[in-house]
């Protein structure tokens, strides 16, 4: 699948849009009926674009958002989700997800998250990933993949502890808790939280700020703050692989679906 129409054009597809304007390059998940869950060709786009991106001139700085009253559910596990996944399996998922976590640290230019509501799974590695994470009042953040049997993947168990500590880190994953907007701006998980009604024109200013600034300054110093701080990255997602490759194939991970699916409490036997 081509994110390209020409050389000179950015073109999504319809699950996730992508422009170019003025040097920002705006890359919006787009599935606002299931809260922006994830697919593996909206993670595979979004990852073929930012690799793109990284050496086109035009572009001077990433917003990354969702459609609809959420930025991203995370990987989809809804039924229409399940029915509709071949011949894709979630591991491709896996892997498009890990692609595009990587591109956005990757990128030699600033990457703006936006979240406007709820951000789970790994949703909340996208946002993580990314520079500056700006979040609406009624945004929140949700680790929940120990509710269905799984372990935080998408490089999750490196971006969240970077930002927040261990501690904190093993409470959102352990315990799957929700945090608010308020909160993940105390733990340290959000650059700045917003009210809802003007977060648009807080972002605006941000990325006026980025966009007129001194690209080859911007990209030294997010290239030397990553490599201070998120120095565990490869090595986390290369755990999280081999242990998501296991749990995917699990009976709690296919009791934890079901048990999504049919809105009741799962039943876990540890097998």
């Amino acid at each position: 699948m081509t994110t390209i129409d020409s050389p000179d054009t950015y073109t999504g597809i319809a699950d996730l849009k992508v422009s170019l304007d003025d040097g920002v390059l705006s890359v919006t998940l787009n599935r606002p009926d299931s809260l922006n869950s994830l697919n593996a060709p909206m993670l595979k786009t979004l990852a073929d674009t930012l690799d793109r991106a990284a050496s086109d001139t035009r572009v001077r700085v990433v917003r990354l958002g969702g459609a609809g009253r959420g930025f991203c559910s995370g990987a989809g596990i809804s039924a229409d989700d399940q029915a509709n996944r071949s011949p894709v399996t979630p591991d491709e998922v896996l892997i498009e997800a890990n692609r595009a976590v990587r591109a956005i640290t990757e990128l030699p230019k600033p990457v703006v998250a936006v979240v406007h509501g709820p951000a789970a799974g790994v949703g909340v590695s996208l946002a993580l990933a990314s520079d500056i994470v700006l979040a609406s009042e009624k945004a929140f953040f949700l680790l929940a993949f120990t509710k269905i049997g799984l372990m935080p993947d998408g490089g999750a168990s490196a971006l969240v502890a970077a930002a927040i500590g261990r501690i904190r880190a093993m409470r959102m994953a352990l315990l799957a808790e929700r945090i608010s907007a308020a909160e993940a701006y105390d733990f340290g998980l959000v650059s700045a939280v917003h009210p809802a009604d003007e977060l648009e024109s807080a972002v605006a200013r941000v990325i006026d700020t980025l966009v007129s600034g001194p690209a080859l300054s911007l990209r030294k110093t997010k290239q030397a703050i990553n490599a201070a701080t998120l120095t565990e990255l490869d090595a986390a997602i290369g755990r999280e692989v081999d242990g998501q490759r296991m749990l995917l194939t699990s009976h709690d991970f296919r009791e934890g679906t079901r048990a999504f699916q049919e809105h009741r409490k799962p039943t876990f036997t540890d097998e």
